[in-house]
């Protein structure tokens, strides 16, 4: 864990994996449930490919080090404290983990929350040079925001929270980017804690995200 400072002067807690010297960096950011052990892990994973990685414990304005699990009272506690942070307040805090990496290219990857949040950074940012979203179900809201850089999106089929009448909006509403969806997939299926989990969605998803990073982040 490393401790950043937000241009409000918030200083926070962030999760850094990969080599400090890496030619690229990703945001990773987090669903309602912390930087836990899963987001440590997607980090991880993501630093493997050759990047460096930092996943900003956004909980930090509402409780320090809030870590949860995916029990209905963990998702309420998380809904609770995403609900005490404003959307100012995450994209300063993001910003300032981009402005980590010292100029070179950034992307940000996001799950759940953290998929909207990367909404946020490509259409009110210009931090980042890709973006890339997993099931966040705050874009529909948003979905008529121009983005300042690429980005792709990530959707389960049967995801109950996020309609495909959603997700058929935003691709109405943005032509030109890349929208993919997983038949049959639900709502956190990137997620091996989850019941959700679909190892070979996740697996799709995760190579067409690399993938774009890779084009984009030069």
């Amino acid at each position: 864990m490393i401790k950043l400072t937000a241009a409000d002067g918030h200083e926070f807690s962030a999760f850094e994996a990969g080599n400090v010297n890496a030619p690229r960096g990703l945001v990773v950011v987090q669903e309602i449930f912390g930087v836990n052990a899963h987001m440590r892990l997607v980090s991880e994973r993501l630093a493997s490919f050759g990047y460096r990685v930092i996943s900003p414990a956004l909980f930090d304005r509402a409780e320090r080090d809030a870590e949860l699990g995916y029990t209905p009272d963990d998702i309420q506690k998380g809904l609770a404290l995403r609900a005490k942070i404003s959307e100012a307040e995450v994209l300063a805090d993001i910003e300032a983990c981009a402005g980590a990496f010292g100029g070179k290219p950034v992307g940000i990857i996001g799950y759940c929350w953290g998929g909207s949040i990367a909404w946020l950074g490509a259409t009110k940012s210009t931090s980042f040079k890709a973006a890339v979203g997993w099931y966040g179900g705050g874009i529909a809201a948003a979905k008529d925001l121009a983005p300042a850089c690429p980005v792709q999106l990530h959707f389960g089929e049967a995801d109950t929270g996020i309609p495909m009448s959603d997700v058929e909006a935003i691709k109405a509403a943005q032509p030109g980017i890349d929208v993919f969806v997983y038949p049959g997939a639900q709502h956190g299926f990137g997620c091996e804690e989850r019941a959700s989990y679909s190892a070979k969605d996740c697996e799709l998803a995760e190579l067409r995200s690399l993938a774009f990073f890779a084009e984009h982040l030069r």
